[in-house]
């Protein structure tokens, strides 16, 4: 149970520091040199993961076991990437942003999650759904 709730206190943290600091990154910096600075990083982060995930079964293994996901991940990572860099840089709030893509991205996500991984709904989270729709409204809302 542990790891449970530090996994998501972990995600929470993680994307909260990491859209500080999407929005702090400096305007006139290009693009493709602030990632592959922030890539080489994170390449380097992933490495010193190895102390606590290590590999059992030797490198080779383990990536022959890998699937078109990591291809599609790559895709998505940079185009959130790129995509909050450009969202921030046109004048977006912080906290907004995060929120509506969130909550957009979840709700897209809803017919997959039913459809394809079979997750149930109940009535609560149906109810959630709404919030969710009411939210996106009331966040677009122009005052």
């Amino acid at each position: 149970m542990p790891l449970f709730y530090f996994s998501i206190a972990l995600a929470i943290g993680a994307s909260a520091l990491y859209h500080f600091t999407a929005k702090i990154t400096p305007a006139n910096v290009n693009f493709t040199v602030s990632l592959l600075v922030t890539y080489a990083l994170a390449f380097g982060f992933t490495l010193l993961t190895f102390v606590f995930f290590p590999v059992k079964h030797g490198l080779a293994a383990e990536l022959k076991q890998l699937n078109w996901a990591s291809v599609g991940l790559a895709v998505a990572i940079v185009g959130i990437e790129f995509g909050f860099l450009l969202v921030y840089r046109s004048g977006w709030n912080l906290g907004i942003a995060a929120v509506l893509v969130n909550a957009a991205a979840a709700l897209l996500l809803l017919p997959a999650a039913v459809l394809i991984f079979k997750d149930r709904l109940s009535w609560v989270n149906v109810l959630g759904i709404f919030v969710c729709l009411a939210g996106l409204v009331l966040l677009n809302w122009k005052r």
